[in-house]
């Protein structure tokens, strides 16, 4: 008798959570709160609930009044970029399978009435699929942690825009920096093909020093050209990624790069932080939580897959009415199961080998990217403090020695010529200081999207 009293309870408490459970629906932000708060954790950015549906028209008018800083832009891109709210959506449909999965079978009714011989006789069944019932906790928990991968996924997708964009945004700003320096190149050296010339139709320079100015004049307009179409590819890629088009597509960028950090970052536990915060890694040990699941529900139902419970009962007019039970059970003849749960093996191995990997090529990639940061900070800050100062220092003394009468226009032209290749250089220093930063953080939070698993 205690045995038994004690069972009831624990029925009971197995019911009420089924029914419960039965009850979940579907949450109002489609899943989205957690997508939120992780990518906020990464980015410093909030990103908009309702960025699946349509981008708040308001706020994205707002950030293309101004000129666009890098965190403006990146909060543009995750306002408005199509692609985001695409995969945004795939949320939603993981959350749908999630609750479905969570949800109890819906009861079978069967109902036939037959004529004949002057009888009617009436069968009506009402039943479960009991085997529905049992793996209720399981397939819940399998397809939880299917949604939990997505919206690890989805984060992932949103962080990584967020670096894209950045790095993008460093790109168009650099290339429009070049070429607006270049246009003052180009004026320089039509100025002074223009006086090279005159001075040789006067006879004041021989037509060796008039060619080598004319050259470089025609050089100049060729990198002129090329420093325009990568200024005009850097800004269209920036758009692609900002999502905007027609008159959105006016935004404005500062003239020039951000300045450099006074010191860089000291990352001694790079490795270990990026294990704990990269979302890649946070996916794949889902996906391996759900192919976990899946292979032992295989295991314990490969053999049988169906089954059902039901009450049955049967009337006629010229007899007695009958009830009872009715079972019926999947005989496991020509299918045992084998392949199913051969396939769910192989999943589980796969899902333990991409665990294993992400974790490789995460730690790698800190590494990596670490000391690229750390190389990049050290070139642009040796350019600031002093190739640059050392080439304007040049420049100074090299036109005092020609307003002294000490040198000649063809010395000062030439040392002008190979000034040009340091301020390049100088902006592009900066500008890959500024991606190397982007590509270590998009390192150490896991902006690379991990592919879904079938």
């Amino acid at each position: 008798m205690r045995r038994v009293s004690g069972r009831r309870p624990a029925a009971a408490g197995v019911l009420l959570a089924a029914l419960l459970a039965g009850c979940a629906s579907v949450t109002p932000d489609g899943g989205m709160a957690e997508v939120a708060r992780l990518t906020q954790a990464r980015t410093g950015l909030v990103v908009p609930l309702d960025a699946a549906i349509g981008a708040p028209a308001p706020r994205v008018a707002e950030l293309l009044a101004q000129p666009l800083q890098a965190d403006d832009a990146v909060e543009l891109a995750l306002r408005n970029n199509a692609g985001l709210r695409a995969a945004f959506a795939a949320v939603g449909i993981a959350e749908a399978d999630y609750i479905q999965a969570a949800r109890l079978p819906n009861p079978i009714l069967h109902f036939s009435r037959l004529v004949g011989g002057g009888h009617v006789e009436i069968e009506r069944s009402f039943g479960i699929d009991l085997m529905a019932w049992l793996t209720l906790g399981q397939r819940r928990d399998i397809e939880q942690a299917r949604f939990e991968q997505a919206r690890l996924q989805a984060a992932a997708r949103a962080v990584a825009l967020a670096g894209d964009t950045r790095s993008a945004y460093f790109v168009a700003v650099a290339a429009a920096q070049t070429a607006a320096y270049m246009e003052q190149v180009g004026l320089a050296a039509e100025a002074s093909s223009e006086l090279a010339q005159r001075m040789a139709r006067i006879g004041n320079w021989s037509k060796l020093d008039e060619a080598r100015e004319r050259a470089f004049h025609a050089e100049t307009l060729t990198q002129l050209a090329q420093a325009r179409q990568q200024a005009v590819a850097a800004r269209e890629a920036l758009a692609r990624l900002l999502g905007v088009w027609g008159e959105q597509n006016v935004f404005r960028l500062p003239e020039r790069l951000p300045e450099l950090p006074a010191q860089a970052l000291e990352l001694p536990q790079a490795e270990a932080q990026a294990m704990a915060q990269r979302l890649d890694v946070q996916a794949a040990a889902r996906a391996l939580q759900a192919a976990q699941g899946a292979l032992g529900l295989e295991r314990g139902t490969s053999l049988v897959d169906s089954l059902e419970l039901a009450y049955a009962g049967r009337s006629a007019s010229h007899e007695a009415g009958a009830k009872g039970a009715e079972v019926s059970l999947a005989l496991p003849l020509f299918d045992w199961g084998g392949a199913r749960r051969a396939r769910a093996r192989a999943s589980h191995q796969r899902a333990w080998h991409q665990a294993a990997d992400t974790a490789v090529r995460a730690r790698s990639e800190v590494r990596e990217r670490y000391h690229a940061y750390r190389s990049a900070h050290d070139v642009a800050r040796h350019y600031q403090e002093h190739i640059v100062p050392l080439r304007k220092r040049i420049s100074e003394e090299m036109l005092l020695r020609y307003n002294g009468m000490l040198l000649s226009v063809f010395e000062l032209l030439a040392d002008a010529r190979e000034q040009v290749a340091s301020v390049n250089g100088a902006i592009e220093a900066q500008r890959d200081f500024w991606l190397a930063e982007t590509r270590l953080q998009q390192a150490i939070h896991g902006g690379a999207s991990p592919d879904k698993e079938e």
